[in-house]
This record gives C-alpha cells, sequence and structure tokens, in this order.
C-alpha cells in the first residue's frame, strides 16, 4: 500500500473508532480482516496512524476547526508527525486510494497552528470532564502534563535476573537499538520512530527462554518499591497478568514465598505460562473458587502486600490512547470502590511491622493520595514510608529520582514528562510493629 492508502485506511478506522464507540484494537482488527491484501508493515502503519489521531484528538480537531476523521488525522500529521502543508498535501493527492486534495479551508487552518489561547484539555489532548481532577493533581502544569501522557510511548523490557543479567541481555539484542532505562536497574529500552513496526519481541529466543518480561520502567520501578526480599511472605493482591509478581519474585531470588491472586480469576490465565518461562519457583498462584477466602490462611502473616489497584489507567494513557476518549466518571466511581475494598483487605493481611505497597496507574489524586488518607483514618497503626526509603532500592539514583516524580505526603507519582515513564503512584505503608 502507498502511504497515501495507508492514510485513507486509516480515516475509515478511526471514523469506525468514533461511530461504533468501540476500541481502537478492536476496529483494526476487523479492517485487517476486511482487507487481507495488506500486509502486516501496511496494518502497523495504518494502526500507528490511528493511534497517533488518537493521542492528538483534541489538539488536531481545534486546530482544523472540526472533528472529523479527516479532520483529526491531518491535524496530527502536522502536529505529531511534523508534516508541513506541502508534505501533507502529497498525501492528499485525490489519486487512486489517496484521500481528497486538501481544502483552502484546511490550509489555511494548517498556516494557523496556534494552541496559544485553547483551554487546557485541547491543548494536553484529554477529556474536559477530567480537567477538574487533572487540575487537583498538577495545577497549572496539567496540560503539558497531558501532552507527554499523549505521546508515543518506548518499548522497556526487564530483564529476569533470574535467569540472565542486564549486561547480557543488552549485548544480544544491540541490533534492536537497547539502551538501558534511566531509572530500573533491570530496564532496557528501545525508542521506536512514529512509523516503525515494533519487533517481534516475543519471537526472540532470549524471551522464549525467560530472560526477559515485556514492561514500561514505572510498571518495574512500582514492583521494586515495594521493598520484596528474599526470604519473606508477600502477596500480590490483583496480580493479574503477573507482570510485577515476577518482578517481586526476581528481587527476591527465588527465595521466600510469593501468594498470587485476583479477583478476576480470569486475569490470572497468563500468569502459569510466564512463571514456567521465568523459572520463578517462589511464586503460589491461588485461583479465586466461589465465595471462599483463598487467603484465609495468611490473615496476619505477610510481610507485604502488594496491590496493583484496578483504577482508571490514565497514567497509561501513551499505551492506550484511545482509553482517555472511552473513560467515563461512572469507571472512576466504581474503581474507587474496589481500591478502598482492597486497601481492607491487605490490612488483614500483613503482619505488624509488614507493609502494604499501594500501586495505581493514575494519576488522579482521588485514586491516589485521598485513599491512602482514608487508609490512614481507618487504620490508625499504619503510616506512609518517607520517599527516601521508598526508593533505598535505586541506591545512589534515588536522589535524582524523589527530584523528578512528584512527591506528596502519601507517596510519590510518576509521570512520562516528569520520569520518563508511564504514570505511576506508589505508596509504601508501614504497619506498626
Amino acid at each position: 500500500m502507498t502511504p497515501s492508502a495507508r492514510l485513507s485506511a486509516a480515516i475509515e478506522v478511526l471514523a469506525d473508532i468514533e461511530a461504533r464507540r468501540r476500541p481502537a484494537a478492536d476496529a483494526l482488527k476487523d479492517w485487517g480482516l476486511a482487507h487481507r491484501f495488506a500486509g502486516s508493515s501496511d496494518r502497523a502503519a495504518i494502526a500507528g496512524l490511528a493511534y497517533d489521531a488518537l493521542r492528538r484528538k483534541s489538539s488536531s480537531a481545534w486546530l482544523m476547526g472540526e472533528p472529523t476523521p479527516r479532520a483529526v488525522l491531518i491535524g496530527m500529521l502536522h502536529r505529531e508527525r511534523g508534516l508541513d502543508v506541502a508534505g501533507i498535501a502529497a498525501l492528499l493527492s485525490g489519486a487512486r486510494f489517496a484521500p481528497a486534495p486538501l481544502s483552502e479551508a484546511e490550509r489555511t487552518a494548517l498556516g494557523r497552528d496556534v494552541l496559544d489561547d485553547a483551554p487546557a484539555p485541547v491543548r494536553g489532548d484529554y477529556p474536559d470532564w477530567l480537567d477538574p481532577y487533572l487540575t487537583r493533581t498538577f495545577g497549572e502544569d496539567r496540560a503539558a502534563e497531558g501532552t507527554a501522557l499523549a505521546s508515543r510511548a518506548p518499548l522497556d523490557l526487564r530483564v529476569n535476573t533470574l535467569k540472565a543479567g542486564r549486561d547480557e541481555v543488552l549485548a544480544k539484542l544491540a541490533d534492536l537499538g537497547v539502551e538501558p532505562t534511566r531509572w530500573s536497574p533491570d530496564g532496557l529500552r528501545i525508542r521506536l520512530p512514529a512509523d516503525a513496526k515494533s519487533p517481534a519481541l516475543h519471537a526472540e529466543p532470549l524471551y522464549r527462554k525467560g530472560a526477559f518480561e515485556i514492561q514500561d520502567e514505572g510498571s518495574q520501578l512500582a514492583a521494586l518499591f515495594a521493598g520484596a526480599k528474599p526470604g519473606e511472605q508477600v502477596i500480590d493482591l490483583a496480580a493479574g497478568a503477573g507482570g510485577k509478581t515476577l518482578a517481586l519474585a526476581a528481587a527476591m531470588h527465588n527465595r521466600g514465598q510469593i501468594y498470587a491472586t485476583d479477583i478476576d480469576k480470569r486475569q490470572l490465565a497468563p500468569i502459569h505460562e510466564r512463571i514456567a518461562r521465568a523459572g520463578a519457583r517462589n511464586i503460589q498462584v491461588r485461583t479465586p473458587r466461589g465465595g471462599a477466602d483463598v487467603l484465609a490462611d495468611l490473615a496476619g502473616r505477610a510481610d507485604c502486600v502488594l496491590i496493583d489497584a484496578p483504577c482508571t489507567g490514565t497514567g497509561t494513557w501513551r499505551r492506550n490512547p484511545d482509553a482517555k476518549w472511552r473513560v467515563r466518571p461512572g469507571a472512576l466511581a466504581e474503581r474507587l470502590k474496589q481500591q478502598h475494598a482492597l486497601l481492607d483487605r491487605a490490612a488483614a493481611l500483613v503482619k505488624p511491622g509488614g507493609r502494604i505497597a499501594y500501586v495505581t496507574c493514575s494519576v488522579l489524586t482521588e485514586e491516589n493520595g485521598d485513599q491512602v488518607r482514608a487508609f490512614l483514618a481507618r487504620n490508625p497503626d499504619f503510616s506512609v514510608e518517607r520517599p527516601a526509603e521508598v526508593t533505598q532500592p535505586l541506591g545512589e539514583r534515588a536522589f535524582l529520582f524523589i527530584r523528578a516524580a512528584l512527591i506528596c505526603g502519601e507517596g510519590l507519582l510518576m509521570t512520562p514528562r516528569r520520569t520518563d515513564t508511564d504514570g505511576f503512584f506508589v505508596s509504601l505503608l508501614r504497619r506498626a510493629a
């Protein structure tokens, strides 16, 4: 397919997403099934165009003066991909399979390219209803933080130290352009251009042997900040597919015990294969069955309970740009209830002197600091660990990390703008001995 034909396809996909209010992945899959002539590179390029358009949906619509799929794609090519009017006009030539040529109004709009007078949700490319929430967290920086959350995310890997060292994996994946991550001692990063196809990492021999996992650096740090040590009894209360569970196992050098569970047993389905591949021998998966409490025998025994809490996912917009346009206030209310319940469940499992690592991939204060303050009011025998204690696993990098992150009395917040990671909140809550 030509670049112009790919652009036409992306406009079709975006129109489908808008008309049927469906996830981008579903629309892209259906387009691929209906156009089997398109190769993998074509599909990757079309997906890149669609996702970039969703990243810059609001600012592109403002620039072009209308929110149509065509307008959003044109605005994105200018704002995200840096094409000038001539470059965009070459793609929209009106030739076979190409979109219709630029109108005079579209050329004029591209020539303005001024967002100075636009409201913060437009400049930051996020939904209007979230503006008061982001104002609570970031104040006048909310548009800048939103812009960073709209950027394309790099591809991060976590080296599984149970099987390999970072230098070894770095050398063997050198052809992919990997580099060490800034903060995580076990992280590697691959920076991809906007139109690049993601490398087939699952086919890499090192991946099949369990030498690394695909995991954002912020997620790696969240697991690291739990402070899991060899020999401890650790519970991963919302383990899901097991990304942080495996990071805990590596930090514990396969010594001690990790109990992994989740309120939704379907989320646990991939964890067994991942555990086997990683060579993690200290993980016991406890799958919910009926109404029974699968952790009843662990009450008051855990050194650490990790809560990777269900949340709005506002911190992962770089990877899920369509999710920010589908999230609704009702979803936030539901997540707040789930977080409250998980924190109370964790409190019953922690022994004196033990800790709860409360983690969200959200940047909203309601899901982060507010939840911690409410928990402390219900449980006065818990206190928040100081940032210096939480970040101790970073060694000499801890000081710079604390300066980069957004610190509050209840924990620390990572964001793409501040730490070049996804948005993660971490609070370490220590029970009195």
